[in-house]
């Protein structure tokens, strides 16, 4: 079934499920990190570091991805050493847009992962380290199993979200047919044209379905964790 679609139109689909796959994929490791130090650590700036994480949920996504441009543009600090040292070019690309859709999503991910872990009874941890098992073993056999349903929910509902990031892929990584043009932004670019409403509205329902069923799959996998975890 093509739904009306033009090859144009499934392409920024098909691109908008990739770029928020990748940006999961990338933030992901790192969003547990962070979350474990910010929900087990005590050190001086602990505050700061919180802050500093959620920034992307209160600031504008233009913001963001005007940031994004500075560093990783061709002239910026980490932009120019990756494309003269490696070949890298971030700016206008794919992998640009997966980026800029990785940092709007990450505190999604790390509110998720932290609150599942604040849920994982202490006393469990303690119950293995007298048993004689060991820091790394207390952790794959305790602690990652208890907080999976926050892992698995974050990462579902970040997808979700990537799936309609705008400001900041449109900032750092342009509008770029093929490349670039995400959903959200076909769907901007359908609203732009003479007589695109009818485009617009096809793309707006694609990514209504799409968010919908994310936040779906986010619940009920939480849910299914959550009771597998009881009955072991």
């Amino acid at each position: 079934m093509d739904f009306g679609l033009s090859a144009e139109e499934w392409q920024a689909v098909r691109l908008s499920l990739d770029v928020a796959c990748r940006s999961v994929l990338v933030s992901l490791l790192p969003a547990i990190g962070v979350a474990m130090l910010l929900a087990r650590g005590r050190f001086p700036g602990r505050a700061l570091l919180d802050a500093l994480v959620h920034l992307p949920l209160v600031v504008p996504p233009v913001v963001v991805g005007w940031g994004l441009l500075m560093l990783f543009g061709l002239r910026g600090p980490i932009g120019e050493p990756l494309h003269a040292w490696f070949g890298i070019r971030l700016v206008f690309t794919t992998d640009g847009a997966a980026l800029a859709t990785a940092v709007m999503s990450f505190p999604l991910i790390v509110r998720a992962v932290r609150l599942g872990l604040e849920g994982v009874d202490p006393g469990l941890e303690a119950a293995a380290r007298t048993l004689g098992a060991g820091r790394l073993d207390r952790f794959v056999t305790v602690t990652l199993p208890l907080m999976s349903p926050g892992i698995l929910a974050g990462a579902v509902t970040a997808f979700a979200a990537g799936l309609g990031e705008f400001g900041a892929v449109i900032t750092f990584a342009s509008n770029i047919p093929g490349e670039t043009q995400t959903l959200p932004l076909a769907i901007y670019s359908a609203t732009q044209m003479p007589g695109g409403e009818a485009t617009a509205a096809r793309l707006a329902g694609i990514s209504f379905a799409l968010a919908v069923l994310g936040l779906l799959a986010a619940e009920f996998l939480a849910r299914r964790m959550a009771l597998l975890l009881g009955r072991g």
